[in-house]
């Protein structure tokens, strides 16, 4: 019962902060320079045709009756009509927005994969060689870009090994998986480093705990006792963690997408704003946005299934 109001509680908690999203998304659109009319007249701009296009597209309507008619179709799931495109924005964010879920599930999973085994190694063996030498990963990762890092595995995975597709999506399952691997890797690897010191701090304070005490006391080996007992009550913070940075790195997928050419809805707004096409950037960064609260609700639900505390507070 305490869970189920707990989940209540989170998901009304949403509601003002999607509205005030939808205010921010609007309203911060205007401020970016340059004329949607201007910019698909071309050449061909004139002040007569300028008036009319924004006469046709609504932009001559104050800004509050523009955001009221945005949010009524909003309410209704359209984010409106494409200026470059002529097609719903719904549609165009549809048809681009599988490759970039693959890309953040897949870099998520991925991280998870890396960093568990290495946070493990590391707290099990302190102070040692291997301890030290993971110790240092997080000032290397750190340090490399994301687009320096995908160009690097392009060169050496695609390029001279010949391992994975250069570019794209690829076609079917078989074709989708092949092409995300060096996308999500390059996604994984900026998570790795934070991951790492985060679990591995966890475990350590944790191995020092009284219960852990006693189940060494009772003859338990090392691994049993780590995994056992230990990772789960240290991943309660690396799980705050990792939501918290694949939040960060929804944003940062258009960059990722750009190296790779993969056609995901970051790429797509990328497109967008060069077009000044204002109802795709407005779309997308709701999307974006969506997806932020999302992963932030489930990584609040993951807390709250670890650690009960946390569904009385």
């Amino acid at each position: 019962m305490n869970q189920a109001l707990y989940i209540l509680r989170r998901l009304v908690t949403l509601i003002p902060v999607l509205f005030g999203i939808s205010v921010l998304v609007f309203f911060l659109i205007q401020l970016v320079p340059g004329d949607p009319a201007v910019t698909l007249l071309g050449s061909h701009a004139t002040e007569a045709g300028v008036a009319a296009l924004h006469q046709q597209l609504g932009l001559d309507q104050p800004l509050w009756r523009q955001y009221v008619t945005f949010l009524g179709r909003l309410l209704h799931g359209d984010l409106g009509e494409s200026y470059q495109y002529k097609s719903s924005v719904s549609a165009l964010v549809l048809q681009n927005v599988v490759p970039t879920v693959w890309l953040i599930v897949t870099g998520a999973l991925f991280a998870v994969l890396i960093s568990v085994p290495l946070a493990v190694w590391a707290a099990s063996r302190r102070g040692g060689v291997a301890d030290n030498a993971i110790r240092s990963i997080p000032l290397v990762g750190l340090g490399m870009p994301a687009f320096w890092l995908g160009i690097m595995l392009v060169l050496l995975l695609s390029l001279k090994a010949q391992i994975f597709p250069v570019s794209g999506f690829g076609t079917g399952f078989v074709g989708h998986v092949e092409s995300i691997i060096l996308p999500a890797l390059t996604v994984a690897l900026a998570l790795v480093p934070i991951l790492v010191r985060s679990l591995r701090a966890g475990l350590l304070d944790v191995l020092q705990s009284d219960y852990i005490t006693t189940a060494r006391s009772k003859g338990l080996g090392t691994p049993r006792v780590v995994l056992g007992h230990a990772l789960r009550n240290a991943a309660v913070s690396s799980i705050t963690v990792l939501g918290v940075n694949i939040a960060y790195l929804i944003g940062s997928t258009i960059v990722v997408e750009r190296v790779f050419a993969l056609n995901g809805i970051g790429y797509l707004m990328l497109t967008a704003i060069l077009n000044r096409d204002f109802p795709i950037v407005q779309g997308v960064t709701l999307v974006f946005a969506v997806m932020v609260v999302t992963v932030n609700l489930l990584t609040d639900l993951a807390h709250a299934a670890l650690d009960p505390r946390v569904r009385l507070a």
